[in-house]
């Protein structure tokens, strides 16, 4: 918003020249921020705040009708067609419904009484059965369909004229590219393009992470997609859609399907194979659309998909014929809407917080605002290229997103809202909470703090990495008896819980005299491990499990790998320079390494030596697939056993594989090692050939 709509809220206007002037400065603005959002796809604005301005638009033509003009806003369907997409005339035009802003029921009750009384009703007569929808936000689509194939893809436009993007809709996995026998030789399928919010929200990852542009919103995403002119790109963006209605249909000379209700239509789209959405369900009278909107709105959070209201409709077709169209918009339909999820507020400051991997993420303080139902208060900025591409200072008026249970997020700055200069936000050079130094690794967005083992922010997840299965396989470890160890100060650093004792474990919620016994028993079982499971499970970024066991290795002992420079690491197979310069960072920090002395201390141990020292590799350039349960043996401390002697333990059987180990309830695997001969060993078998005597 400019600052020239404060002139929006002035006194009512005394001649007639006052309205036309704010008349024509509504519709400026609107069409402005309708050519950025529906165009472009760089909403400069939230929605509420372009349906506040678009009611004040509504309530003025509504009180001087003689200024309508054709041309407003209110009265057509936004769009246009963009350059490089050929422009597509629609048979059936497809023209938007009426939007009830009302948030509350009364918005179901007026439209259900607006129904009845356009249909002469009485309130003797029997309630009318609606189709209660949810309103996705996403991307009309009109999908035409020639003797069961798809031919044709087109966007509203101005709902007259769209654009072709056949080459873009075809890469949408949940649109049929053809009919079942039995469909209506012409068929056009309206509907919804839209991104899943998990999606939506891993493309924007994916994004930052390669330094391209982040989207604002899913359907500000999806819009994108669509109008690309190269499919692959469009291919690369998951998209998603549902089927809600029909443009043209022509029947074949044996006739065809033949709707008497709107339900009925949906229920056949769905066998012809399109998605529609679960939500769908016949309503009977105000009361039953007043409980669909509460219904859906209480579970909008939670749904996969952004929505910002739902849809009722007639559900008789004759009724819908009957009711007709007022101006471009149909009797028998409306949508109504939710309490918006972007809103304009103001930054008051910029902190930044520590996740439980080390990574530093900017968070903005905001003056406090409702939006998405609750008050917002903070709302995260991503990382210092995201500010930095947004152009987000401390003051500035910037538009907040809340959807699900998506952290808020800053998705732009309002322009002309500054005043003054204010210096950009810069990353601090030291982890705020532990005072390690902050990094950010080449090609990389975030910053992150080095203080790994020693940091209290970072504290519950080195924990849990450490006695993960794969790590030092601490059973009962998890995540509930972790956060009260922490929570309780019980546990400050990984030694710690090598000092645990029965007292102080007995003393927590919930924890009775035997399973604080079984925890103790793991703790003790877990200090004879090997060295790749215990490099593992310090966490040093980029080093999992293939790194460890290169690491272990190449080095044969610990204090090698602690002490070897960033050139003697790149001679370990695999390790590139970014690993090894974050296994020497971790290594320099004074604290990790005392922690790596202490847990000795306590007792963890592994064998080692030189490498020449070490057992043979005797099944070197082997590899080897495991199946079934073994006798004595778990998988991982058979595939230890394996990879120790040099075999590479593959998930897949194939004619490559050089041995099966199969103990009981051995599936599908073992049943391939026999049709190609590969041969199979029992946990005995295997045993011996590590011995050296079977190989």
């Amino acid at each position: 918003m400019t600052e020239s709509l404060d002139l929006f809220s002035a006194p009512a206007p005394v001649d007639k020249a006052q309205p036309a002037i704010k008349i024509k400065a509504l519709r400026d603005q609107l069409n402005q921020w309708a050519h950025q959002y529906y165009v472009l796809d760089e909403p400069t604005v939230p929605d509420a705040e372009y349906d506040r301005v678009f009611r004040e638009l509504q309530a003025l033509e509504a009180a001087h009708p003689d200024l309508v003009t054709p041309d407003s806003p209110t009265q057509r369907v936004i769009g246009a067609v963009m350059d490089g997409l050929a422009p597509v005339r629609h048979t059936v035009p497809m023209l938007s419904i009426h939007t009830e802003t009302d948030t509350e029921a009364t918005g179901a009750q007026a439209f259900d009484a607006r129904v009845r009384r356009e249909l002469g009703l009485t309130d003797a007569d029997p309630a009318i059965e609606y189709v209660a929808e949810p309103k996705f936000d996403g991307l009309a689509m009109s999908l035409r369909y020639e003797n069961g194939r798809l031919v044709q893809a087109a966007t509203r436009g101005d709902g007259e004229v769209g654009e072709d993007v056949t080459h873009n809709i075809r890469t949408i996995r949940q649109i049929p590219l053809t009919l079942p026998e039995g469909v209506p030789p012409l068929l056009e399928v309206r509907g919804e393009v839209y991104m899943r919010r998990a999606d939506f929200d891993a493309l924007n990852e994916r994004q930052r992470e390669q330094g391209g542009k982040t989207f604002v919103n899913p359907r500000n995403a999806a819009a994108g997609a669509v109008r690309q002119l190269d499919s692959n790109i469009t291919a690369q963006r998951p998209l998603s859609f549902f089927a809600y209605g029909l443009g043209a249909i022509t029947p074949s000379a044996e006739g065809g399907p033949v709707f008497r209700t709107h339900y009925e239509m949906l229920q056949t789209l769905k066998s012809w194979g399109f998605p529609v959405a679960a939500q769908v369900q016949i309503a009977v009278g105000a009361t039953e659309l007043v409980a669909f909107h509460q219904q859906v709105g209480a579970s909008r959070d939670a749904l996969p998909y952004d929505i910002d209201g739902v849809v009722y409709k007639v559900n008789s077709l004759q009724l819908q014929r009957d009711l007709g169209f007022k101006t471009r918009e149909p009797r028998w339909a409306v949508a109504h809407k939710y309490p918006a999820q972007e809103i304009a507020t103001k930054i008051e400051g910029i902190d930044v917080q520590v996740g439980r991997t080390g990574k530093i993420t900017p968070v903005a303080r905001l003056a406090p605002v409702f939006v998405g139902g609750v008050t917002v208060t903070n709302a995260t900025l991503h990382n210092l290229f995201e500010i930095r591409k947004k152009g987000v200072r401390v003051g500035d008026t910037v538009i907040v997103r809340r959807a699900g249970d998506v952290i808020p997020e800053v998705v732009g700055v309002m322009p002309g809202k500054r005043t003054g200069y204010v210096p950009n936000f810069r990353m601090p050079a030291a982890c705020p909470v532990c005072g390690s130094a902050v990094v950010r690794e080449k090609g990389e967005a975030n910053h992150r703090c080095t203080g790994g083992l020693f940091c209290a922010a970072q504290r519950k997840e080195a924990i849990l990495h450490f006695a993960a299965r794969r790590a030092m396989d601490i059973e009962g470890l998890g995540d509930k008896l972790v956060d009260q160890l922490v929570d309780a100060n019980v546990i400050r650093t990984l030694p710690d819980l090598y000092r645990l004792g029965l007292t102080s474990l007995i003393a927590l919620e919930r924890m009775a005299e035997k399973s604080a016994q079984n925890v103790l028993a793991a703790l003790e079982k877990s200090k004879q491990t090997t060295l790749p499971r215990f490099l593992f499970a310090l966490g040093i970024r980029h080093v999992g499990e293939a790194t460890a066991k290169d690491l272990a290795r190449h080095f044969g002992v610990l204090d090698a790998i602690m002490d070897a420079t960033e050139e003697q690491l790149l001679a370990v197979n695999d390790v590139g320079p970014i690993v090894a310069k974050a296994i020497r960072t971790f290594f320099e920090q004074p604290h990790n390494r005392e922690v790596v002395e202490q847990l000795r201390a306590c007792g963890v141990t592994w064998p080692e030596g030189p490498v020449a020292e070490r057992a043979p590799q005797i099944l070197a350039g082997k590899t080897v697939v495991l199946t079934g349960t073994l006798p004595t043996l778990s998988r991982d401390a058979a595939k230890d056993m394996l990879e120790a002697a040099g075999a590479k333990v593959a998930g897949s059987v194939s004619k490559k594989t050089s041995y099966v180990v199969a103990g009981e309830e051995a599936g599908s695997k073992l049943v391939k090692a026999q049709e190609l001969g590969v041969p199979v060993l029992d946990e005995a078998g295997m045993l011996e050939l590590l011995s050296g005597q079977g190989v």
